[in-house]
């Protein structure tokens, strides 16, 4: 008997997921990232203060009935700026790096409009560079992982939400400057608020 409850619980789950509805779309907002140039080996920068980046991407959703959730992977391209008083030069300087997400959120429809999810963001660091010629040949790690939770509301195929991502791990970048090699810690935390298209 524990067989044949087994089998029909399978089959039940399968056929659930073979019905399960999946929708796409495009993305695109504003991120703000939150005092990311730390931990620096020699003392030449202080003062960090965060600028508005933006990111634009793609997402799909996989609504799965039998659970009552969804899952939502993205691929999102995200530009992310610190402003920091470079002390060798005596100046301010803005660090820029680009960099790939890929969140993969759990996530739960409320009241038929609503929306709270959490998961992992997995990212890859692109390039990274300061807008002065005194600071060249910046090399920062490529690989890191954060969570990302939040909510949001939909009208239609349209939708806004509000997310947090905490970093997981270090980003250990480093460049040769007059000092030597100069190393800091990039580490990304950021608040990012998104519009997003259901295709």
């Amino acid at each position: 008997m524990k067989k044949v409850i087994l089998v029909l619980f399978l089959a039940f789950s399968f056929s659930q997921t073979s019905i399960a509805q999946v929708d796409f779309g495009i993305k695109g907002g504003i991120n703000y990232n939150s005092n990311s140039v730390k931990g620096v080996s020699k003392d030449v920068f202080s003062g960090s203060e965060s600028k508005t980046g933006y990111h634009a991407g793609v997402w799909s959703r996989i609504k799965i009935p039998v659970l009552d959730l969804y899952v939502r992977p993205e691929l999102v391209y995200t530009t992310l700026k610190n402003e920091v008083f470079y002390s060798e030069a005596a100046t301010l300087t803005t660090n820029s790096f680009q960099k790939i997400d890929v969140p993969v959120l759990i996530g739960k429809n409320i009241l038929g409009i609503g929306n709270v999810f959490i998961g992992p963001s997995f990212q890859y660091i692109i390039d990274s560079n300061f807008d002065i010629d005194a600071i060249k040949n910046v090399d920062a790690s490529g690989f890191s992982m954060g969570l990302q939770f939040g909510g949001g509301i939909e009208f239609g195929k349209f939708g806004v939400d509000v997310r947090w991502e905490r970093a997981f791990s270090d980003i250990e970048s480093s460049y040769i400057g007059n000092l030597g090699k100069v190393t800091y810690d990039t580490r990304i935390n950021q608040i990012i608020i998104g519009l997003s298209i259901e295709l």
